[in-house]
């Protein structure tokens, strides 16, 4: 009997996934239960470590002192950041714990904020780090830019074209955003070799439809 996928996978399944009797890649993966197993299991550890650091971080800030030190506050709202990050990689529904950390980033900002005592320009550039937190947040909601972003990522420098290749053209440009113009070039380049290589008779008609994004 074969293991069923995750309706809602996480980082170490997706990417199994990706792989799975995929010819773009040079090591594609084959289906075994074993295999799918482990990967879950991954993923489920991720979500119990996340799940024990996010309580403490709460703990933390419930904790906090009205006139707390602004270094214990900013290493707060750091690892609160790096939190939804984690987040957007897991598997199942985080939109529960993204909420509670959107909520929590909330109250330290507005923390930062008072403390700030007025300042115009301080608080401009809260203002302007507050959208670029937003724009990053939403980013991340694209499972494959949160596993990109991952400080850990499993997708290794050889597997980005194949891995852009594999999925779907709105996702890719989405993801392209997070390189510069050059880099998109070199990466249609290769994508273009890689699919004249694999798939001369265009059956895989996605892949070449990102290719159109990364050229266009």
């Amino acid at each position: 009997m074969s293991v069923p996928f995750s309706e809602l996978p996480g980082r170490h399944e997706r990417h199994f996934r990706r792989r799975l009797e995929n010819p773009l890649f040079t090591d594609p993966s084959c289906f075994n239960n074993d295999d799918l197993l482990e990967v879950q299991r991954l993923d489920h550890e991720e979500i119990v470590a996340f799940v024990d650091e996010l309580r403490t971080v709460v703990q933390r800030a419930v904790e906090l002192k009205p006139a707390e030190e602004s270094d214990v506050i900013l290493k707060l709202k750091e690892d609160l950041e790096r939190l939804y990050e984690t987040s957007a990689g897991l598997a199942d529904d985080q939109q529960g714990n993204q909420q509670a950390i959107e909520q929590l980033m909330g109250v330290i900002m507005r923390t930062i904020s008072n403390n700030a005592g007025g300042d115009s320009l301080a608080e401009q550039e809260l203002h302007m780090e507050a959208q670029a937190r937003a724009l990053h947040f939403q980013m991340l909601q694209t499972p494959l830019i949160a596993d990109l972003l991952h400080p850990e990522s499993l997708i290794e420098a050889d597997q980005l074209v194949p891995t852009l290749l594999s999925e779907s053209p709105e996702a890719v440009e989405m993801a392209i955003q997070m390189f510069e113009p050059e880099q998109v070039r070199q990466i249609a380049a290769q994508a273009q070799a890689l699919l004249d290589s694999v798939d001369p008779q265009r059956q895989r008609e996605s892949a070449w439809a990102v290719l159109d994004v990364l050229k266009n």
